[in-house]
């Protein structure tokens, strides 16, 4: 007798936990994303610093554990849930084929994308940090804009442009960049460039009238007394109209040059999602009603019993919950549950886990009100407990040991 074919659509937080743990007994597995490697988001920023390889926030879809899963680097175009069909198109250089997959049941955890709101200029400009290539590319950026600076002939107004790194949103994401960034700054590049890294300029460009919005007051305050106090310039209330290879053009402010533009603003729903024919929020980012067993909505009662949808690109009408990575491994583990035991399953209950974000030499701030050095190492504690094999948390551990010892490791890649 054939296994049912359980075909997961995004290997983020979501897809990557179920193609770990999902049985391979009871299914026949197939998982499908464009890319190869698990992206640890909250790694990348570490990562991008040189507090470890970029290796470790990052893991294989395919694993030598997991051989009887089939792997396809590949988007999935569209779902036919009429005929339970995907169609993709494989994600390599030059143009394939593109072929359908076919299911008995879906899992929909395709993720979001960064929002540019349309601003023009941002898709070719800024950087991003959803990825480790995105890493990779904002620590070489930076280094080479360090190696302009100590040119014999460049001015200081240009030095001024160069070493200018300017961050587009003020969330938690945007802020521990920063923060990282400045510890780089002032730990590793004042060593490396002494002249040059006196003069680096960050500065946080944010719509809304404060930075870290999710927090309370008091802590958002915190925050950004804590960040003047680094120099750290904090703009909010800018609305960036347009940008262009060097210059922020911001609705009543002047023109702000730069020399790395990080856009960091949130999430807007992927491709695939917008085009699938189901039920969506109707507010904010548009992600996949699902019911509290995570069976998407086709319409407004009725569910497709054999389409379950997880992830950022997802929430449960009438319990809305963050499209955080603790949220979607939640609802993972939930639905290992189901799927091994599918017959009347209990309505799926979140645990907030609490939200820190990292301020920079040895600060942060929590959710539930903590600050300074305490936050700190709840924040780096964190950083082991996302990696998602032990491997992992063994080579961010060697790491920090070999970074006390020998200091970070910042070369080029």
């Amino acid at each position: 007798m054939s296994k049912p074919r359980l075909v997961i659509v995004g290997g983020g937080w979501a897809g990557f936990y179920l193609v770990q743990y999902i049985s391979t007994d009871q299914y026949d597995v197939t998982i499908i994303d464009p890319r190869r490697t698990f992206a640890n988001t909250p790694l990348l920023a570490s990562a991008a610093v040189g507090l470890f390889h970029f290796h470790l926030a990052e893991e294989p879809i395919r694993s030598r554990n997991r051989v009887d899963i089939q792997f396809f680097k590949a988007y999935v175009t569209s779902v036919d849930f009429e005929s339970q069909t995907c169609h993709c198109e494989p994600n390599f250089d030059e143009e394939l084929d593109s072929f359908k997959v076919e299911y008995d049941i879906l899992v929909l955890a395709p993720g979001c994308q960064p929002n540019t709101f349309g601003t023009p200029g941002v898709e070719e400009n800024a950087l991003f940090m959803k990825n480790v290539s995105d890493a990779m590319a904002l620590r070489k950026r930076l280094l080479d804009l360090f190696e302009q600076a100590t040119l014999p002939n460049t001015s200081d107004a240009k030095v001024k442009e160069l070493l200018h790194i300017a961050i587009v949103g003020g969330g938690p994401t945007g802020i521990e960049l920063v923060a990282e960034l400045d510890d780089m700054a002032k730990d590793e590049l004042s060593k490396i460039y002494p002249r040059a890294a006196s003069k680096l300029t960050i500065s946080v460009y944010d719509m809304a009238d404060n930075i870290l919005g999710n927090y309370d007051k008091d802590l958002w305050q915190y925050a950004n007394e804590q960040l003047a106090k680094r120099k750290i310039n904090i703009e909010t209330n800018s609305t960036i109209e347009k940008v262009d290879a060097n210059h922020i053009f911001i609705k009543g402010k002047p023109t702000v040059a730069y020399g790395i533009l990080v856009w960091a603003t949130g999430n807007k729903e992927s491709g695939l999602t917008e085009s699938l024919d189901v039920r969506k929020s109707e507010k904010g980012l548009k992600r996949i009603m699902t019911d509290s067993n995570l069976r998407a909505y086709k319409d407004s009662s009725q569910v497709w019993s054999n389409v379950y949808a997880l992830g950022d690109a997802a929430d449960i009408d009438g319990n809305p919950l963050p499209p955080t990575a603790d949220m979607a491994v939640q609802k993972a583990k939930y639905l290992l549950k189901v799927l091994a035991s599918p017959s009347a399953p209990k309505a799926f209950e979140a645990s907030n886990k609490e939200t820190v974000s990292y301020l920079g030499s040895g600060d942060g701030v929590t959710e539930s009100g903590g600050k300074g050095n305490a936050a700190w190492v709840a924040w780096r504690a964190g950083s082991v407990s996302w990696s998602r094999s032990l491997r992992g948390r063994i080579g961010i551990l060697v790491s920090w040991a070999l970074n006390s010892l020998f200091g970070t490791e910042i070369a080029s890649v």
